[in-house]
């Protein structure tokens, strides 16, 4: 259980912060970049959510707290001392991966194939979803790019590629299943 009767600590005031496993890292660091960008994305989901109603709204609610478990994830290094842990840190899991796979095909199938790309925008909400594709994506940079260097549960990973993709099924949902999507045209301001 988690008790946060005190916000601030003073800990961080030299330009460190500590990791869920103790170590205390710059806060400018990958790792950091990483679980704060999927901070951020939870955070644009949530307004968001000011524009969604029902099984959409239930559905960002879900990855909101998925996206707490990837940010516990993502600050824990190490993944071979999680058995020595005092607690067995949260580690994503396929099952969440599978989850969102499962949601964007049920959302797909009322969808017409799209014939051009979609720029970003339509309804609030549909706007709201593309901003929050493009975060998810550049937390999926970031965290690739973490890989490279650290481990970095795949399934992480995964999950952060396929939430882009989620967003950007759900925004056409949110333009009326697509009916009013804004599409580009080539060239059209030449």
């Amino acid at each position: 259980m988690v008790v946060l009767n005190k916000i601030y600590t003073r800990g961080g005031d030299k330009g460190e912060t500590a990791l869920g496993n103790g170590d205390r890292v710059a806060k400018y660091s990958l790792r950091v970049a990483a679980y704060g960008t999927s901070d951020e994305l939870n955070s644009v989901i949530g307004v968001a959510r000011l524009h969604s109603e029902g099984d959409m709204d239930a559905a960002l609610m879900r990855i909101q707290n998925d996206l707490f478990d990837l940010g516990a994830d993502l600050c824990r290094p190490d993944m071979t001392k999680d058995a020595e842990a005092e607690y067995p840190p949260l580690r994503m899991i396929d099952a969440q991966v599978d989850r969102l796979e499962v949601e964007i095909d049920a959302m797909n199938a009322n969808l017409a194939p799209l014939r051009s790309f979609v720029l970003p925008g339509g309804s609030a909400l549909a706007a709201h979803l593309h901003v929050c594709r493009t975060v998810a994506r550049r937390a999926e940079r970031l965290a690739v790019e973490l890989s490279g260097v650290e481990e970095v549960n795949v399934s992480a990973i995964r999950y952060l590629n396929r939430l882009s993709d989620w967003f950007f099924v759900a925004s056409r949902v949110a333009n009326d299943n697509g009916a009013a999507d804004v599409l580009w045209v080539p060239g059209a301001n030449r």
